[in-house]
């Protein structure tokens, strides 16, 4: 053989070694786990609105749940939470659920006076999957709320600043 010519086997070796070992070396790695952060609020309806207001609080110690079903309706998987100090709460959710439902609701709140759930802000969706456009791996729920047996003094006032007409 000539110097510089490559015969046709060696040709062929070469052309399987360039295509298969780089496979081989990559489907060895594990992926890293999928896993997203679903972030949100919990507060006190104190003026008992229906939405926050500037009297509203945050509650520390509240209970929430993150689940996903089936779109049989069907429970696949749970994930509890708690909020800190600042009513915030930060829940890791191990892989993708791109064909489930998703939501976060409300379980508990520690707070005696302020447990009762104000309708349409026990539960928000959360789209957990990375098909959806979105590429970070936090999702953000609508704040969730509890509401005081009775309103505060101040929320008479208060209220009166979102009934003012423009006209």
């Amino acid at each position: 053989m000539a110097c510089g010519k490559i015969s046709v086997a060696a040709s062929v070796a070469v052309v399987l070694v360039a295509v298969f070992l780089p496979e081989t070396i990559l489907g060895a790695r594990t992926a890293p786990p999928v896993r997203f952060t679903v972030h949100g609020r919990v507060f006190c309806d104190t003026c008992r609105a229906g939405f926050e207001t500037p009297a509203t609080t945050y509650i520390e110690g509240a209970k929430i749940r993150v689940e996903c079903r089936g779109t049989n309706g069907v429970k696949l998987c749970s994930y509890d939470g708690m909020t800190d100090s600042s009513g915030t709460y930060n829940v890791l959710v191990a892989d993708e659920h791109e064909h489930e439902i998703c939501e976060v609701s409300l379980v508990s709140s520690p707070d005696q006076s302020c447990n009762a759930v104000v309708p349409g802000r026990e539960k928000a969706r959360v789209f957990l999957s990375h098909n959806n456009g979105i590429s970070s791996d936090t999702r953000f729920a609508n704040n969730l709320g509890f509401q005081k047996d009775t309103p505060l003094a101040l929320c008479s006032d208060l209220m009166k600043m979102y009934q003012e007409d423009d006209v």
